[in-house]
């Protein structure tokens, strides 16, 4: 599959529609300009990138950007809207069973009633919402793979923000041999249970999504949105010119 360079990482140039049917195995990873702010100065983080099996456009303004390079994205696949796609496209398949591990106390128990609502059978199959600094506590990590090994899920969502949910899935993963799949994807669980509202079909078409969480989350998004990730500009106009340097060169 082709694969266009943004910064120091490789992402992959496909559709939705084929990502949804070839997406057997593997970890989907999604990266929006948040990821490249932090993958300028997170090893692991960068490290973490190299194992992925699919990196996805997620973000609208990084389809934009594209724009101005050799190839261009032929559309972006939000993390969020993906996974509505994905439980869709497998409704009717049996084998496929789907772990919600994120949120809030009780969200992830909340999304997966919805789910399983609108599918008509339960594809979701088993949730759960750690606590508050969980992936720093080795029982509770362990407590969450025997939680996941017993449900006899081969998808597993993780949703407790990154880099803490890439992070957690690599360290992990290889206890839970029986999941095929592994999703890192943000705020999903919120969306599906509602606690969360996307944007309207016409902010998100204008790549302006991003204004519309702001002004849902001022507090919480403020640094990230108009201080850190202002910065991916600056990097990518380096890129542009030629003269942008991976930090990390070598570690591929």
């Amino acid at each position: 599959m082709d694969k266009i360079k943004v910064l120091n990482i490789n992402i992959l140039s496909i559709y939705k529609g084929d990502l949804l049917k070839n997406l057997h195995k593997g970890t989907v990873i999604t990266p929006n300009l948040d990821h490249l702010i932090k993958l300028q100065y997170d090893k692991d983080f960068y490290k973490i990138y190299q194992k992925a099996d699919w990196v996805i456009c997620d973000s609208k303004i990084l389809y934009l950007c594209s724009k101005f390079l050799k190839k261009s994205f032929p559309e972006a696949i939000p993390g969020s809207s993906f996974f509505t796609s994905f439980y869709q496209y497998h409704k009717d398949d049996k084998n496929c069973k789907i772990f919600l591990l994120g949120a809030r106390e009780g969200i992830a128990e909340l999304a997966k009633e919805n789910i399983n609502k609108k599918i008509g059978r339960e594809i979701v199959i088993g949730a759960h919402s750690p606590s508050f600094g969980f992936e720093k506590q080795e029982e509770e990590c362990k407590n969450i793979v025997k939680i996941i090994n017993e449900s006899n899920a081969n998808v597993v969502l993780v949703g407790v923000g990154a880099p803490k949910q890439e992070k957690w899935i690599m360290k992990w993963k290889d206890q839970m041999p029986n999941v095929d799949i592994w999703m890192a994807l943000g705020a999903t669980i919120d969306f599906e249970a509602g606690t969360l509202k996307r944007a309207p079909k016409i902010w998100q078409k204008m790549g302006m999504e991003w204004l519309y969480r702001f002004t849902c989350e001022p507090k919480r998004l403020f640094k990230r949105y108009f201080i850190d990730d202002i910065k991916f500009f600056y990097y990518f106009g380096k890129q542009l010119l030629g003269i942008y340097k991976n930090p990390f060169q070598g570690l591929e």
